[in-house]
């Protein structure tokens, strides 16, 4: 017993210091922890023999695939996944068939498979790594780009596709015309399904809340591996895969008041367990295969590869994304995943092929994932225009009353009212060449992104009364308000917002103002040309400013009551501005209401609705130290 202890802990040693040394080598030449901890993987396995249970350890490393997926469920409310619909419906089930469909051709034309181990060869490279695919876009801080949502709307119906090809292969195995869909087990997984989605809806919070009021930290961690470990069983045993649960739970508690406290529970399990899954996934190479079969493994992993990634391109492009977009998603999910080892297996176990097929097929999955980084990283350089150079930064001399995100068109006319005004602003941008350009004018601007918390504590951020965030791209300010909310709640946060959801979902965030980019410009803009066409000049101010009290009473609404607030098409979804009505020829003053007030309106017949929407916002207080109303 003693013996087996020791040698038990002696793998785990060995993990441990394989994976570290392994990681941070690969992580200092720039080729990523990923191929690390796959290289860590064969050298203490297959080729040195030191570790010999790669099967069970690679079991266990899945948990950091569950792990993962709740944390990208935590980071996706239910709205945001309802805006990717189309990629994931559209992209994801056109991919999936497209691949899937092609691949069989391919193994049972020209390789000569029969036609149920082609269906089940090329549905199985068609699904890609989740785990592979989501830890090099977090690793490269890509997740909430375009493309890292677009790849990941792609991998999450692939989760979904798992579920109808693991139950057609009793179908396609030997005897398969007298198998049969248990209604017995439909009723199971829809009903342990609803299940999940009413626990998530209506236990979940109050349980947290049980536990929080309990105040003792070891029990919220507790609670929260529960509720990822017991989402995700229930959903195996219903017959989905066990990120699918976790990912469910995630997203039910996105909008708790503790998702931070989760995250930060279970992210170290996520990374440990996630570095352990890709060693595992090393460990279970068979040498004695690749020896016999190198020839076919070597040529078809990145001919598959290949393949694959021209359908996602042209998948991708059919649905309208760009050029970049395309490229980026399809060298992201070129090679084949890990749900590949569970089909191959399962169709082993069903005599679908033979068991030395399973084990070929499984070093060609192996293989494309060793290959990925390489495919990702010559997917970033067929992308880029141009390099991009970094810079060292010291901070010395960082830490100011305000400090400025973000040092675009919209940032340097901020910078320039805030230091004519005397105060001092500590600026960050991530921009080489902005950055250049502005000291040749004298600015003087940190090199840093805004989404890292530690550039934010090195610029100064804790020194800082208020922070303005003038980026550019809405994913980019969504990014660097969440963290500075989490790290840093008491900073007081002005944020240039993109469009009108998205000053809604700042209001949201708890902001203390936002503007739109365009607004202001657009009301000078129709003012200026109102006043060419010969209106006067007083008659045009009080337009435009009763135009600019419409929209933030709309706005105000819409806050209180959701998107489509005040609008006569609710059931057709579009949002369009209320009806102003001319001004009467030869008004050149403010009417007075019936009753005598002035409610600042140039149009009579609006009176009426002005008086409304007076009354519905009257009473509602509004800080002098905040712009929004909260």
């Amino acid at each position: 017993m003693e013996h087996g202890s020791s040698a038990i802990f002696l793998e785990v040693i060995l993990l441990l210091g394989g994976g570290i040394v392994a990681g941070t080598l690969f992580k200092r030449i720039g080729l990523g922890t990923v191929l690390g901890y796959l290289a860590a993987g064969i050298v203490m396995g297959p080729v040195l023999r030191l570790i010999g249970e790669g099967e069970e350890i690679l079991s266990v490393g899945e948990l950091g695939v569950v792990f993962l997926l709740f944390i990208i469920g935590l980071e996706l409310r239910i709205d945001r996944l309802w805006a990717l619909r189309k990629q994931i419906f559209g992209i994801g089930l056109a991919q999936v068939m497209v691949s899937g469909f092609v691949l069989a051709a391919i193994g049972w034309l020209a390789v000569g498979l029969d036609i149920p181990s082609a269906i089940v060869v090329g549905f199985g490279l068609a699904l890609s790594s989740t785990a592979f695919g989501i830890q090099l876009l977090d690793e490269a801080g890509e997740t909430n780009t375009r493309h890292g949502q677009a790849a990941f709307s792609v991998l999450l119906f692939q989760d979904l596709a798992v579920v109808p090809l693991l139950a057609m292969l009793p179908f396609l195995g030997p005897g398969g015309e007298d198998a049969q869909i248990s209604p017995t087990q439909i009723l199971i997984s829809l009903s342990a399904l609803v299940a999940l989605i009413l626990a998530g809806r209506f236990l979940l919070n109050p349980l947290f809340r049980l536990m929080a009021s309990a105040g003792a930290r070891e029990v919220m961690l507790g609670a929260a591996l529960f509720v990822v470990l017991g989402s995700a069983m229930l959903m195996q045993e219903a017959g989905f895969s066990m990120a699918m649960g976790a990912f469910i739970a995630g997203i039910f508690l996105a909008d708790s008041s503790y998702r931070h406290e989760l995250e930060a529970n279970i992210e170290p399990f996520r990374g440990l367990l996630l570095g352990l899954f890709f060693i595992g996934v090393g460990l279970s190479l068979d040498l004695e295969v690749l020896k016999t079969s190198w020839p076919i493994i070597l040529a078809v992993a990145p001919l598959m590869m290949i393949a694959k990634a021209a359908m996602l391109y042209g998948v991708c492009r059919l649905f309208g994304e760009s050029h970049g977009l395309s490229l980026r998603v399809a060298t992201l999910l070129s090679q084949a995943g890990e749900f590949g080892f569970v089909l191959f297996s399962a169709a082993a176990a069903n005599r679908i092929f033979p068991a030395e097929t399973s084990s070929i097929l499984i070093a060609i999955v192996s293989l494309s994932m060793v290959l990925t980084p390489l495919s990702t990283w010559l997917g970033r350089r067929l992308d880029r225009p141009d390099d991009e150079e970094e810079m060292e930064e010291t901070f010395d001399g960082a830490g100011s009353e305000v400090l400025l995100v973000g040092f675009s068109r919209f940032g340097q006319i901020v910078a320039q009212v805030l230091l004519s005004s005397g105060i001092d602003v500590t600026i960050l941008d991530s921009s080489v060449d902005r950055i250049r350009t502005a000291e040749r004018f004298g600015f003087r601007i940190y090199f840093g992104s805004g989404v890292r918390k530690d550039v934010l504590e090195a610029a100064g951020i804790r020194k800082a009364g208020l922070v303005a965030v003038c980026t550019n791209k809405r994913e980019t300010t969504d990014r660097v308000v969440d963290m500075i909310r989490s790290e840093f709640p008491n900073v007081r946060l002005f944020v240039r917002s993109y469009d009108r959801s998205h000053a809604l979902s700042l209001r949201a965030r708890g902001v203390d103002y936002e503007i739109r980019e365009t607004v202001e410009s657009a009301l000078s803009f129709g003012g200026a040309t109102i006043g060419a066409l010969g209106v006067e000049e007083e008659l045009a101010s009080r337009i435009v400013e009763d135009v600019r009290g419409r929209d933030n009473a709309r706005l105000k609404l819409q806050e209180a009551e959701g998107i489509y607030a005040g609008s006569d098409m609710v059931t057709t979804k579009v949002v369009t501005p209320e009806p102003l009505v001319k001004p009467r020829p030869g008004l050149h003053a403010v009417e007075k209401m019936p009753d005598g007030d002035d409610d600042g309106s140039i149009f009579e017949d609006d009176a009426p609705k002005r008086r409304r929407r007076g009354r519905l916002f009257a009473g509602r207080r509004r800080r002098p130290d905040r712009v929004t109303s909260r």
